[in-house]
Order: C-alpha cells, then structure tokens, then sequence
C-alpha cells in the first residue's frame, strides 16, 4: 500500500481527539497517510552536546546542565520563575519560566537536566525564556523532528502523535519508485524512509532519508513527463544539450555541429542564398534539429531559446518554408502588436520573394479585411499568417495548419498555447496536433528546462551573429544623470540613436518615480532642444505608435522615450545607447531584455542604469548581475536564483509544478539523475512491452 492510499482517519490514532484533530485539519492533516507524510521541515540535532559558554557562536546551545538555585521576580500573577542552571564548566544560565511556575516541582535543586534553548545576554546574566527542559538521560541526547505548526499544537504533541501512527501504520508501506531503480540507487524502502524522517537516529540518517524522497519525487515527476511525452509524440524528449557548442564569443563554429543534418534544400536553401550574412552555428544546427522533428511520424515538440539578437526568428522562418513546401500552413504568435507587425515585416521582406503568401491578423483589424482575411486562411491560401492572439479567437480557421510558432512563450497562459494547437488538431480531424516551437529570447535556466518544460526537446543558441560587440553596460546613480545625457549628446553626434525607458506611463503620487510622459517633455524642451524625440507606451493610439516606430526606424526621429513596452519586438540597428530611469523596479528579465534593443548593429551599444538611493538587497544583487555580465544564460540563472521559479516563469502562466520537498533549483544535480533514471526506466519498458507483444 502506498502513503497516499492509507485513508484512515487521522482521528483512529491515539491520542488525537476532537479539538486535535481540528488542529491537524488546519495543517491539511486528514487521514493516517496525510500524517505520515507530514515531513519536517528540519532536525533539531540534541546528540551534539554544546556548552553554555559558547551562546554568542552556536546556533543552539544543548546542554547537561544541573538546577542550582530558584529565583522569583515580579509579584501576583505577574509572580514568575527562573531556573537558574549550572554546566560543568561551571557557567551559569537562566531559564525565564513564563506561565510555567510548576517547573519549581518539576525540577528542584540539585536535578540533573538537559536544556535545549536559544540565549542572550541580559540585565548581566545569560537568559532564555524559550527552552526545552527534561530530566538527565540516554533519551535526551537525540535528533527531533521540527515540523510546521498551527495554533494549539506544540512540538512535543505532534512528535507523539506521528511516533503513534509510525507504530501502527508504518510497516507495509510500498515504495513509489520501481524496485529495480530504488536497488540500483541502493536507497531505502519507503517504510524505512518515514522512520528515518520522523524518528532518525542520527541527522546523517535524516539527511539519507530526505534525499531518498526527493530523488522519488523528482523520478516520478519525469516519468509523468515522459509518458505524456510518448503519448504525444510517441517518444521521450532528448536529454538537454546545447544545439551547436561553440566559444562564447561565437567566432568559432562546432564542425561536428555542422554535419550533424543533411544540407537545407527548396525553399530553405533559396532563403539561405537570398541572406547577406552567413547563418551561426547555433542557427544551422537548431535548423537541422527541427527538421528532424518535422520529418518525424510524431508531433514537434520544441523550446527554441537563446540570448537577445541570437537569431531565433530567421531559425523559426526555415521551419515555416519546410511546412509550406509540404503543403501546410503556419501560424506565429507574438505578444504584442508591435512584435507581430515587426515580425510580419521581416516575413514578406524574407519570405514573399519566394512566392510564400503572408497575413498579419490582430483584434484591430477593421471587420471588412478581416472577413476577407479569414476567408482566404480558412480557403488555404495563406501560407503564413503572423499575429496576437486573435490567431486562436473564435471564427478563425485554418485549412491545414501544420506548424505553430509561439514567441516570448512565457507571456502566454497554457489555455492560450492549446487553444490554437487545437485548432490545428481540428483541421485534420482531431488525428494528429500540429508540430510545436516555442522560442523565449530570455533564456531559460536549465533547471526550468527539465521541469517546467520537461516534455519538450530543446534547442540551443549560442553565438551571435558575427561582428556583434558585447553592450557595455554602466550603473549610474542620480548624481550622474547629466553625464549620462553628455554622453548620448555624444552618440547623437555621430549620427547615432538612444532610447530612454522609464517604468511609469505618468506622474503618480504614490510613487516617487520619473515617468515617461513628464521625462519626455523634459528631455524634449530642456535636455535635447532641436532634437526630435518620440514617446510610445501602452496608451498611444496605435496608429500613432506605428508612426512613431516607423520615424525611430528610419532615422528621423534620434530619441525614442518608451515603458517596457519596447522590450521586445523592436530592433533598430542604429541606437547604441539605452538608457533605463529607476532600473531597480525592473526584473532582471526585463532589464536584460531591455538592454538587447541597442548593440543589433556593427557600432559599440552602451546601456546605462540610473538606479535610486535606498534599494533592498534584490534590487543590488539585479544590478550587479547585470553590471558584470551580458550572457542572457548567465542573467537567466541568478534571476532564478534571486525571485525563485513561480516568479520567473510565473506560476499560473506556466503550470509551473510545486514540489512537497524537492526543490529543482537546490536540487538540480538531483534532478538530472531523476530524468535520467526516469528515461532509462521508461525506454525498458516500452522495449519489454514492445517485446511482449
């Protein structure tokens, strides 16, 4: 029987009535199971004996000690006890009894105890009014469970009650993991498992215990995965590797990486030729890897990621021509109008002159052209169609939609992801989804690569384009803001462009934050008279914002004063300077992704961060990753290390998983060998039952 199926009730153990069994209630503690995998949250080590002179540098002081003396202070009711205790190196203690006079009785003059306790130093004397007092003996010297508590429990009543429970219901528990892989790890049966964490003797047997239980966690986790992975696909993800290793600094390329796929062909090749720059490493390799996928029986299942300015775009085009050549359509789904437009740009600029038919839908667009439009992609004769999420609104149909590329995937639900993938499934029938390429430019630390996208194979980017010089990044305080403005004057002189990103559209009184309207009219009129300066944020009508855009891009206008509104989807090869005002209230993602809007042309990109006075320790330790590196993989990981992954990936965006105990990124060595293990198990299966039949 397994944990989880011991549904007695948590009221049959001794000792539980009525009001603790409420009490339990409120720690979700229902049944016997619930109980036993009530685990906790630490181990108050009392086998390692500490003296009373060494309270300033221990944790914790557990110590043998002897009552020496009684002592009252206060009078009537406010009449309390302290213990006064002795250790044999002869330091003295007091223990302030709060509400506990009858621990005179308990424990007079001359009793041996053993304390447990926390200390300070006060009014001259070393004191505790927190402690745990017991009677000298073998027992006391022992590891204790330290579990979460509600109100109306202690320590001491849970300990009884669990210890209750592991006697009566411990024995014929059955270990979640398969008994050939818990054998090959040589961990211990799941009965032994509760034992050691409820009762261990030693912290080093509660620590092998808890390891144990996280590996089964993480192991069952990826054969969830895995089996839904089969069940799509008919196959396991690949285990993560980069799609063409190559040097930081992307001068060099991978041979092997190279020659890993069969040369581009059709369209793919003609679209190569047509290129003024030669494809990176990393591009021609995740090229390869996708058409793999897309010549495979299965459904593509793909993360594409790789820093800002990778190439991710250009790699998702050569994936639409191999669809399109086949006869199918292809939808890309953008987050914003601003990047859908972009991207639908770029696609007839690349793609029309190879006789590919192109559509840009969004909810903007007029009813009169849209009926048309819907028409013509419902007809087939759209090949590919760029937008918002109107891609997936209701009346938008498809004839044979085949591939579906979803960029900044993180900023889309999963409701919104499967809704247009079904409606893929739907043109042929409900039989079979349509291939799946997910592309994040903010790169995804490899711990949430095994998690929270554990089912999808992933692809790599690494190098930049060639003759990309890294952003040097500068933080500046408020002081410094008029050198800050010197040096883009400077810019502007050579011929050259800048952006100014402000976090508020205007003035709030509730914050003390420069804004983007009242920045603009101040860098417009007195920081950069006679030079034209545009504004864009969430609120500018969009016909004005595609004007503004469109003068930025080709020239005319030299400073562009925005929100994080142009994160992504804009790409002008001419600024090289971005400028962030209040860079503490943006995410590391954010800031990151930010500063990839300069250095997309051959000329050095500076990004300056105009930070406040007083900011927490997030907001130095952000500033300082960013400060000292410009790799999107490095930023992404210590993102992950400082907000934790429900923030990064946002947990209702992402399904992202809540483990009991284990934790992907205390735990990725852990976490890997659980994927492995899990692959390894699942692929024996499948070839046992392959065989069997």
């Amino acid at each position: 029987m397994f944990i989880a199926e011991i549904q007695v009730p948590v009221s049959r153990v001794r000792g539980v009535g009525p009001a603790n069994a409420s009490r339990l209630d409120a720690l979700g503690i229902k049944t016997v199971g619930d109980l036993l995998a009530y685990w906790p949250r630490d181990w108050d080590d009392r086998t390692v004996r500490v003296p009373l002179a060494q309270w300033n540098s221990a944790a914790k002081i557990n110590v043998d000690a002897t009552v020496v003396a009684h002592e009252w202070f206060g009078f009537g009711r406010m009449r309390t006890l302290k213990l006064v205790v002795q250790d044999s190196d002869g330091s003295q203690a007091e223990l302030v009894c709060f509400n506990r006079p009858f621990l005179e009785k308990s424990f007079p003059i001359g009793t041996e105890v053993a304390v447990s306790a926390n200390f300070q130093s006060r009014y001259g004397t070393l004191q505790a009014s927190s402690f745990d007092i017991e009677g000298k003996g073998v027992e006391t010297a022992r590891v204790l469970p330290v579990y979460g508590l509600t109100a109306g429990i202690t320590q001491a009543q849970i300990r009884k009650i669990i210890a209750r429970a592991l006697t009566e219901y411990c024995r014929g528990i059955d270990s979640e993991l398969p008994e050939s892989v818990r054998v090959s790890r040589g961990l211990p049966t799941k009965a032994e498992i509760v034992r050691l964490m409820h009762a261990p003797q030693s912290l080093a047997e509660a620590k092998r215990a808890r390891e144990a239980l996280i590996f089964e966690e993480l192991f069952l986790f990826e054969c969830a995965i895995g089996r839904r992975s089969i069940e799509r696909r008919g196959r396991l993800p690949s285990l993560i590797s980069d799609a063409a290793p190559s040097p930081a600094d992307g001068s060099l390329a991978d041979a092997g990486a190279l020659l890993r796929f069969p040369p581009m062909e059709g369209l793919q090749e003609r679209l190569r030729e047509r290129l003024p720059f030669a494809l990176t490493p990393g591009q021609i390799a995740a090229v390869g890897e996708i058409n793999a996928d897309l010549s495979g029986e299965s459904s593509m299942a793909r993360l594409l990621q790789g820093d800002v300015g990778s190439g991710k775009t250009l790699v998702s085009f050569f994936a639409c021509l191999r669809i399109i050549e086949g006869g199918g359509q292809c939808a890309l789904l953008a987050p914003t109008e601003l990047l859908a437009r972009q991207h639908a740009e770029t696609a007839a600029r690349l793609l029309e002159p190879l006789g590919v038919s192109i559509a840009f839908l969004t909810g903007n667009i007029k009813s009169a052209g849209r009926a048309r439009l819907l028409a013509e992609l419902a007809a087939g004769n759209v090949d590919l169609v760029v937008g918002t999420h109107a891609l997936f609104s209701n009346g938008v149909n498809y004839r044979s939609l085949k591939l579906v590329i979803i960029d900044e995937q993180h900023r889309f639900g999963v409701r919104q992801r499967a809704a247009i993938l079904e409606k893929g499934a739907a043109n042929d029938g409900g039989r079979k989804a349509p291939h799946f390429l997910m592309m994040s430019a903010t790169p995804i630390p490899r711990t949430l690569a095994l998690s929270v996208f554990g089912d999808l194979d992933v692809s790599v980017i690494r190098s930049l384009p060639e003759g990309r010089k890294p952003i040097i990044t500068k933080l500046a305080a408020p002081e410094s803001e008029e050198r800050v403005f010197d040096f883009v004057r400077g810019e502007l002189a050579r011929g050259h462009q800048a952006y100014f990103v402000y976090p508020l559209i205007e003035a709030s009184d509730a914050l003390d934050l420069k804004s983007a309207e009242e920045e603009f009219e101040r860098l417009r009129v007195r920081v950069f008279p006679g030079v034209e300066v545009g504004i864009i944020h969430s609120r500018v009508d969009e016909e004005e914002q595609l004007g503004t855009m469109a003068r930025f891009r080709g020239g005319q206008t030299k400073i562009l004063v925005a929100t994080s509104v142009v994160e992504v989807g804009v790409d002008v090869p001419n600024a090289t300077c971005m400028v962030i005002g209040h860079a503490e209230r943006f995410g590391l993602s954010a800031l990151h992704q930010l500063r990839g809007r300069v250095g997309r042309g051959e000329s050095q990109a500076w990004c300056f961060l105009l930070y406040s006075k007083n900011l927490t320790e997030d907001a130095k330790a952000r500033l300082k990753v960013m400060h000292e590196t410009t790799d999107g993989f490095v930023v992404a990981e210590e993102d992950l290390r400082i907000r934790g992954p429900g923030e990064v990936t946002g947990t209702q965006q992402s399904g992202y998983v809540a483990f009991d105990i284990a934790d992907p990124i205390r735990d990725r060595a852990l976490l890997e060998e659980a994927r492995a293990e899990a692959f390894a198990f699942l692929t024996a299966t499948e070839k046992t039952l392959k065989d069997g039949a």
